[in-house]
């Protein structure tokens, strides 16, 4: 699978401004293997104020803990890269930052630090909205910059069905 450029980030938070802006509604960020990159592609978008209230990297364990509310027993259970973890800091950055939605990474971008139960590329990803988490779990091949631009466009690409069916649903 070839990363997404630039182009293609963009694309994604265009059309989640649009849907967010026709919607009224507002999303945030909890990220820590993507360093920022999905607060930076939807603030890229001019006008951004308007539906994206802030961002979180939360890198370290302690951060995680601090910033987002992450119970400290679900890292020791689960470590940060887990389903646990990302739909707790999913729903930290949504109810912190009072927002209607909110997307959570975590994930082991390399090129080390995996394990044969966590390997390089897995990425755990949550989406946070009124109606509850969702969850997912991807194992991306490629470098650490294609890891993290294929993470940044899924977690964009769920935002923007996620805000598309919640409309439906409304």
């Amino acid at each position: 699978m070839a990363a997404p450029t630039d182009a293609d980030l963009q694309s994604l938070a265009r059309a989640l401004a649009q849907q967010l802006l026709a919607s009224q509604r507002r999303v945030a960020t909890a990220e820590s293997c993507t360093g920022g990159w999905i607060a930076k592609a939807l603030t890229d978008v001019a006008g951004s104020s308007q539906w994206f209230d802030g961002g979180i990297v939360a890198y370290s364990n302690a951060a995680k803990i601090a910033l987002l509310g992450v119970p400290g027993d679900v890292l020791a259970a689960h470590g940060a890269v887990s389903e646990e973890t990302v739909c707790a800091m999913a729903e930290g950055a949504r109810t912190r930052l009072a927002v209607d939605f909110a997307v959570a990474v975590s994930g082991i971008a390399g090129p080390d630090g995996g394990s044969a139960d966590k390997p390089v590329g897995i990425v755990h990803f949550a989406w946070a909205a009124p109606g509850g988490v969702t969850a997912a779990r991807r194992i991306f091949a490629g470098g650490r910059e294609t890891v993290r631009r294929l993470t940044v466009a899924l977690a964009l690409e769920r935002l923007v069905e996620l805000v598309v069916g919640d409309e439906r649903r409304a």
